[in-house]
Protein backbone atom coordinates (compact mmCIF):
# COMPACT_ATOMS: atom_id res chain seq x y z
CA UNK A 1 0.00 0.00 0.00
CA UNK A 2 1.83 3.49 -0.75
CA UNK A 3 2.35 5.36 2.10
CA UNK A 4 0.09 8.48 2.83
CA UNK A 5 0.83 11.81 2.93
CA UNK A 6 -1.39 14.69 3.53
CA UNK A 7 -0.80 18.39 3.20
CA UNK A 8 -1.55 21.07 6.05
CA UNK A 9 -4.93 22.03 5.85
CA UNK A 10 -8.54 21.46 6.51
CA UNK A 11 -11.11 18.85 5.45
CA UNK A 12 -13.39 16.05 7.53
CA UNK A 13 -12.94 13.11 9.78
CA UNK A 14 -15.81 10.63 8.79
CA UNK A 15 -16.49 7.98 11.23
CA UNK A 16 -18.76 5.15 10.20
CA UNK A 17 -20.59 4.19 13.14
CA UNK A 18 -22.07 0.34 14.15
CA UNK A 19 -25.52 1.22 12.66
CA UNK A 20 -24.20 2.09 9.68
CA UNK A 21 -24.64 6.39 10.51
CA UNK A 22 -21.50 8.47 9.14
CA UNK A 23 -20.46 11.11 11.41
CA UNK A 24 -18.59 14.00 9.91
CA UNK A 25 -16.28 16.12 12.30
CA UNK A 26 -13.93 19.67 11.09
CA UNK A 27 -10.09 18.26 10.78
CA UNK A 28 -7.32 20.45 10.98
CA UNK A 29 -4.82 18.77 9.06
CA UNK A 30 -1.19 18.49 10.09
CA UNK A 31 1.79 16.87 7.89
CA UNK A 32 4.13 19.57 8.17
CA UNK A 33 6.99 18.93 10.97
CA UNK A 34 6.25 22.36 11.90
CA UNK A 35 2.59 21.54 12.03
CA UNK A 36 3.03 18.36 13.99
CA UNK A 37 4.88 20.06 16.19
CA UNK A 38 3.09 22.85 17.21
CA UNK A 39 -0.38 20.60 18.01
CA UNK A 40 -2.51 21.99 19.87
CA UNK A 41 -0.14 23.69 22.07
CA UNK A 42 -1.39 26.95 23.55
CA UNK A 43 -5.26 26.58 23.00
CA UNK A 44 -7.56 26.35 24.94
CA UNK A 45 -9.81 24.66 22.65
CA UNK A 46 -10.11 22.54 19.38
CA UNK A 47 -13.14 22.83 16.87
CA UNK A 48 -13.36 18.88 15.62
CA UNK A 49 -10.07 17.10 15.45
CA UNK A 50 -6.84 16.88 14.56
CA UNK A 51 -4.61 15.29 12.56
CA UNK A 52 -1.35 14.91 12.64
CA UNK A 53 0.81 12.43 10.44
CA UNK A 54 2.98 10.91 10.39
CA UNK A 55 3.41 10.21 13.97
CA UNK A 56 2.91 7.13 16.44
CA UNK A 57 2.49 9.31 19.94
CA UNK A 58 2.10 12.63 20.97
CA UNK A 59 2.92 14.24 24.66
CA UNK A 60 0.05 17.42 25.86
CA UNK A 61 3.02 19.57 28.06
CA UNK A 62 2.21 22.85 27.94
CA UNK A 63 -1.06 21.80 26.78
CA UNK A 64 -4.85 23.87 28.79
CA UNK A 65 -6.73 20.99 28.51
CA UNK A 66 -7.22 17.22 28.79
CA UNK A 67 -7.34 15.35 25.04
CA UNK A 68 -8.65 12.50 23.60
CA UNK A 69 -5.82 11.06 21.18
CA UNK A 70 -6.69 8.31 18.56
CA UNK A 71 -4.39 5.91 17.28
CA UNK A 72 -4.53 5.11 13.59
CA UNK A 73 -2.29 2.27 11.27
CA UNK A 74 -1.66 2.75 7.94
CA UNK A 75 -5.19 1.78 6.65
CA UNK A 76 -7.15 4.33 8.90
CA UNK A 77 -8.54 1.81 11.37
CA UNK A 78 -8.30 2.81 15.56
CA UNK A 79 -5.16 0.28 16.99
CA UNK A 80 -6.29 2.62 20.47
CA UNK A 81 -7.52 5.61 22.37
CA UNK A 82 -6.82 7.26 25.41
CA UNK A 83 -7.67 10.23 27.23
CA UNK A 84 -4.42 12.41 28.18
CA UNK A 85 -4.53 14.85 31.14
CA UNK A 86 -1.93 17.90 30.80
CA UNK A 87 1.68 17.28 31.35
CA UNK A 88 1.70 14.00 30.31
CA UNK A 89 4.12 11.81 27.75
CA UNK A 90 1.73 8.99 25.49
CA UNK A 91 3.52 5.63 24.84
CA UNK A 92 4.82 4.93 21.26
CA UNK A 93 2.33 2.85 19.44
CA UNK A 94 4.23 0.32 17.31
CA UNK A 95 1.68 -0.29 14.42
CA UNK A 96 0.38 3.62 14.52
CA UNK A 97 1.07 5.49 11.84
CA UNK A 98 -1.32 8.56 12.23
CA UNK A 99 -2.70 10.28 15.26
CA UNK A 100 -5.84 11.94 15.88
CA UNK A 101 -6.19 14.76 19.00
CA UNK A 102 -9.95 16.08 20.11
CA UNK A 103 -10.94 17.49 23.21
CA UNK A 104 -11.73 15.18 26.46
CA UNK A 105 -14.92 13.01 25.76
CA UNK A 106 -14.98 13.81 22.09
CA UNK A 107 -14.37 10.67 19.92
CA UNK A 108 -16.36 8.77 22.74
CA UNK A 109 -19.12 10.81 20.77
CA UNK A 110 -18.37 10.47 17.43
CA UNK A 111 -17.77 6.90 18.15
CA UNK A 112 -14.19 6.47 17.70
CA UNK A 113 -13.08 3.38 19.53
CA UNK A 114 -10.51 0.34 19.15
CA UNK A 115 -11.16 -1.47 15.66
CA UNK A 116 -13.39 1.91 13.95
CA UNK A 117 -12.25 2.68 10.86
CA UNK A 118 -12.40 6.62 9.89
CA UNK A 119 -11.98 8.20 6.20
CA UNK A 120 -10.16 11.35 5.89
CA UNK A 121 -11.45 13.93 3.19
CA UNK A 122 -8.98 16.29 2.39
CA UNK A 123 -10.06 20.39 1.21
CA UNK A 124 -12.46 22.99 3.11
CA UNK A 125 -15.18 22.35 5.33
CA UNK A 126 -17.46 23.22 2.69
CA UNK A 127 -15.95 20.53 0.10
CA UNK A 128 -15.87 18.20 2.63
CA UNK A 129 -20.04 18.16 2.54
CA UNK A 130 -21.57 18.06 6.38
CA UNK A 131 -19.23 18.87 8.61
CA UNK A 132 -20.03 18.51 12.49
CA UNK A 133 -23.18 16.85 11.08
CA UNK A 134 -24.21 13.27 11.21
CA UNK A 135 -25.13 12.73 7.55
Amino acid sequence: MARQRWRDGAGALVVAGQDGERVRVPLEISGSYRARRRGLLGRDSVDGAMLLSPANSVHTFRMRMAIDVAYLDRQLNVVAVRTMRPGRLGRPRLRARHVLEAEAGAMGEWGVRVGARVEVVEGSAEAAGGVGQHS
